[in-house]
């Protein structure tokens, strides 16, 4: 009865996994060998042939892949006393249980399995079998079955066959006997019940305040429903993707609502890009549909016709009297009439799965295309009520929107406001006087921003602060706060709360609280406290600063260097067909942010510079290797490198290193011309130097070298 299974493929990255299992009769001896059973093939068949043919078995494991709802796994014995039927449901890392069941045709040989959490997140996975017969008795542990382990250790023993006794009944825990998950104890996790109760508890209060627009709550709801319901109609649902080119008015506000609870996914687009950007986002995220704001028609109007794709797509114009330049409609509907054609009494659902995606999000690489960040409703969700609690945000808080909510879906501002059923203070663009007069007319309690944002308010002329109220709540992020900011805000009675993140965790994901013996200190220490990215925010899970050689957290010293990391619900679903990218960013169960950052006794921690070449100019990430790309495009160029360099007023702008070839003459200027031509404003150099790059032996050019002569460091590390 000598039996031998192979797996083929049974951990991501190991050699193999031993299985033994010895009965008390040496004709009984079992033993398995799971070799590299990784979850990316299609198949994988399990064959097991016993020395006699009556006792043959033969099982497939089709698609044993952590993706799909279910994975059968069926064994038949050559002899119907010994026929196993056995069924994994939904054998995904999603799950908090795995049932097993198998039974045999004899009542003697029934067997009950119950894989409790296996999921590749728990330190543990027991695995517990108990046959009606103390001699089937059979116990198996799985010690950290998860995809990081060396090796997974399986042993079962049987015993003589005895008489079935009542002790050997399998048991459950009695917190888990018969309290299933339904309807009535469980609701998956949504931004989008925010706005439900609001308008069910605050009907008439100001949602949204655009010019001389005032809208309820209530209204805002049924037109949030009745977009739903006119993209449902063109038959857009769950997983199609919406994009949006807007700026911050009330259709923004509501497509952050409506689009999703058609099932679809909000792709909110950088205003700011140029049109092949914006083409490859179209064509990359398969957007079924697009609204578009007068503003940028022309961009738009060149992006649709860069597109790759021949998939149709229904172009939807968006009106705003506010908007007073040139205007052109590119496709057949406006923004009024589609929301118009829909009911306002449509029935939505909340996902099927807070796992289910509600945003794209494009984020600049550092090898070309942008790569797109996928959230989930359960993020959503989490970091807009952290946003409440890292801020204390009362209810009916007045909101100015001045960051743009393309902006990592206004840092999931729009669906905090909900919650807290406060107002949506709209602005078209961001100025020192529109947003002064806001203050003063709407009574503008919190706003978002840059550092340039607070910066045009800090040094706008005296008069124009007149009669702004005090204690107004700011949130700063893109670069730490210098002490001229902090002075400069304190003196018009501003409370400024400096935090940090990256689009990959929703935006802000950590926060630098003070604590109230900071405000004894002079203000170049409170801006030296200030300045560091600080801790986690409350619904985060974990942030630490590793070494990603070792995935140890470094001494809490203030000068060891490691990688800053986040892991919890506060993170990307992954980067959008880009599995190699995703891969590499959580290597190690860790998201791997770029940023090198040294942590404190506190636990506080500070950037101090980037492995990546991203550099962050007024918030916007601008890849130096895109710039870089294009410069040596230029028939003048012979090498090139794009570092960050210190700014007043931006933090920080691209510095372009340009070495010549021989005999070739060109100007500043006109590398700079160039670069316009290919690349959204934002992203040209601001200062050009000539002469010959510094390069290692085999010639690869050191970015080092020149971030020093930029000064780079000296635009992180405030």
């Amino acid at each position: 009865m000598r039996l031998w299974t192979t797996v083929d493929r049974f951990v991501p990255r190991d050699d193999a996994d031993l299985v033994m299992a010895s009965e008390a009769r040496p004709s009984k001896r079992l033993w398995t060998t799971m070799d590299r059973f990784v979850p990316r093939d299609d198949a994988v068949p399990v064959m097991a042939s016993a020395a006699r043919p009556s006792k043959r078995l033969w099982t497939t494991m089709d698609r044993f892949v952590p993706r799909d709802d279910a994975v059968p796994v069926i064994a038949n014995a050559a002899q119907p006393s010994m026929h196993v039927w056995a069924m994994v449901d939904r054998f995904v890392p999603r799950d908090d249980a795995v049932p097993v069941i198998a039974n045999a045709a004899q009542p003697s040989m029934h067997l009950w399995t119950m894989v409790d959490r296996f999921v590749p997140r728990d330190d543990a996975v027991p695995v517990i079998a108990n046959a009606a017969q103390p001699s089937m008795r059979l116990w198996t542990m799985v010690d950290r079955f998860v995809l990081r382990d060396d090796a997974d250790l399986v042993m079962a023993s049987a015993l003589p066959t005895m008489k079935p006794t009542s002790q050997e009944t399998p048991m459950t825990s009695i917190f888990d006997q018969d309290l299933p998950q339904t309807p009535a104890n469980h609701a998956p996790i949504s931004p989008l019940s925010f706005i439900e109760r609001t308008a069910e508890v605050y009907p008439q209060r100001l949602a949204i305040v655009h010019g001389d627009l005032r809208q309820d709550w209530t209204t805002t709801y049924r037109r949030t429903r009745q977009l739903a319901s006119a993209l449902a109609q063109a038959g857009i649902g769950k997983n199609d993707t919406v994009a949006v080119m807007l700026p911050n008015t009330p259709p923004m506000v509501e497509a952050h609502f409506g689009i999703p609870m058609a099932g679809a996914v909000l792709n909110a687009l950088n205003t700011r890009l140029d049109p092949e950007t914006v083409a490859f986002m179209l064509d990359h995220g398969e957007a079924k549909a697009v609204i578009v704001d007068p503003e940028f028609a022309g961009v738009m109007k060149k992006a649709l016709a860069l597109r790759q794709s021949t998939r149709p797509l229904l172009v939807i114009d968006v009106e705003d009297a506010l908007y007073t330049g040139p205007t052109e409609k590119l496709g057949t509907v406006t923004y009024e009439a589609f929301v118009a054609s829909g009911d306002a009494d449509f029935v939505w659902s909340l996902p099927a799965n807070e796992w289910d995606a509600i945003a794209l999000n494009y984020t600049s690489g550092t090898t070309g295309n942008p790569k797109g960040v996928v959230y989930h409703h359960r993020g959503a969700a989490t970091n807009a009520i952290s946003n409440i609690l890292e801020w204390d945000m009362p209810k009916h808080a007045v909101y100015m929107w001045t960051l743009p909510m393309f902006h990592c879906n206004g840092w999931c501002f729009p669906w905090t406001v909900a919650a807290r059923a406060g107002v949506n203070v709209c602005l078209r663009k961001v100025d020192a006087q529109a947003m002064f007069d806001a203050m003063r007319n709407h009574g503008v309690t919190h706003y978002c921003g840059a550092p340039i944002v607070h910066g045009l308010l800090v040094n706008a002329p005296a008069a124009m602060k007149a009669g702004v109220p005090a204690g107004i709540k700011a949130m700063v992020a893109g670069a730490a706060p210098p002490a001229s900011m902090i002075e400069g805000m304190e003196q018009m009675g501003f409370d400024l709360t400096h935090v940090y993140g990256l689009t990959e965790v929703y935006g802000p994901a950590t926060v630098c609280p003070k604590h109230p013996e900071w405000d004894a200190l002079d203000i170049g220490e409170r801006a030296r406290l200030n300045a560091r990215q600080g801790v986690r925010y409350h619904l985060q899970r974990d942030v630490r600063v590793l070494n990603p050689e070792t995935m140890q957290p470094v001494p809490q010293d203030g000068e060891t260097m490691g990688e800053i990391m986040f892991k919890g619900n506060i993170t990307m679903k992954g980067y959008l067909k880009n599995p190699k990218a995703t891969q590499e960013a959580f290597a190690g169960g860790w998201f791997h942010s770029g940023d090198l950052a040294v942590q404190y006794p506190d636990g506080y921690f500070k950037i101090k510079d980037r492995s990546k070449d991203i550099i962050i100019s007024g918030g916007e990430n601008i890849s130096s290797i895109e710039v870089e790309d294009v410069l040596y495009r230029h028939p003048a160029v012979l090498a090139a490198a794009v570092v960050a360099k210190p700014d007043a007023r931006w933090g920080e702008t691209p510095c372009a290193f340009v070495e010549l070839k021989a005999d070739a003459q060109v100007t500043a200027e006109q590398i700079v011309a160039h670069c316009k031509q290919h690349l959204a404003g934002f992203k040209v150099p601001r200062a050009v130097v000539f002469g010959e790059l510094p390069k290692t032996s085999t010639g690869k050019i050191q970015k080092f070298e020149l971030r020093k002569q930029a000064g780079s460091a000296a635009a992180i590390d405030v």
